[in-house]
């Protein structure tokens, strides 16, 4: 699989979980231009999603079921994130979160389409899979979004801390769900292939530091930081949050490439 295969998937994730986690944020607390802006982000991100996938077709209609399909739905994604923030420029709250949730369903859509099922066909990997696949763009989004939302509030210090407490919680049930689905798959792959090498312990060791333990030990610093309460600090730790989140979860797409359960 080609790094830009892998990078689609990814940006289809991020997608899927920052919508998300915009949409668990409740809007009485937030300003509109929160939402507004970070659908910004979303149509810049599948701007360039839609870009790849057709630049790159040829290799996607090799590896993929129906490469239109993928295409139709960064599309999709395009106009319905600029749809979204022209509703939130006017403040329709209840038509703009309706909007934000159209975003994550078509996403999550767009992620599974764009991924190669042909190596995975058990039942325990094709469940193990799609929970890989929920629950990494759910790390990802609420991660994303945490540290997008400690900077308004260096914007606008007088919002109440419930939405960022509450998505710091969200990162936090993410990070154990992770665990236990990369936890399952890496169980399940060490007992079906004994051809296991140094390399291989490198990475994975690096992606349960990185993406896992170091994530964790993030949202615990950043949940007793909000405590004080200091939004500086905890958005300065939320950025390294970020960081590892992408780098675990971008180290765990390249270990599943060629094995049979996700890591």
């Amino acid at each position: 699989m080609e790094l830009w295969q892998l990078l689609i998937q990814f940006v289809f994730r991020l997608t899927f979980g920052v919508a998300l986690a915009m949409g668990v944020t409740p809007a009485k607390h937030v300003t509109s231009g929160f939402y507004r802006v970070h659908l910004w982000v979303l149509l810049g991100l599948n701007t360039f999603g839609a870009l790849v996938v057709y630049s790159q077709r040829e290799a996607f209609a090799d590896t993929l079921m129906n490469w239109p399909l993928v295409l139709g739905l960064a599309i999709d994604l395009v106009v319905i994130t600029y749809v979204g923030s022209v509703v939130w420029l006017y403040e329709k709250v209840q038509l703009g979160s309706a909007v934000i949730q159209g975003v994550a369903a078509l996403a999550l859509m767009a992620a599974i389409f764009a991924t190669p099922w042909a190596n995975t066909r058990e039942p325990v990997a094709v469940a193990l899979a799609i929970l890989d696949l929920v629950s990494s763009g759910v790390l990802l989004g609420v991660t994303l979004a945490a540290m997008l939302l400690g900077h308004w509030y260096l914007n606008t210090p007088t919002m109440e801390l419930l939405p960022l407490r509450r998505l710091v919680m969200s990162m936090t049930v993410a990070i154990l769900v992770r665990t236990l689905v990369s936890g399952a798959g890496l169980a399940l792959q060490l007992g079906n292939d004994q051809s296991i090498d140094a390399a291989f312990w490198i990475f994975v060791t690096f992606r349960w530091l990185s993406g896992l333990l170091g994530t964790l030990t993030v949202a615990l610093m950043t949940w007793y930081t909000l405590k004080v309460p200091n939004t500086q600090s905890a958005t300065g730790i939320l950025y390294a949050g970020v960081i590892l989140a992408f780098l675990g979860e971008l180290t765990s797409m390249l270990l599943s490439v060629d094995t049979l359960y996700p890591l």
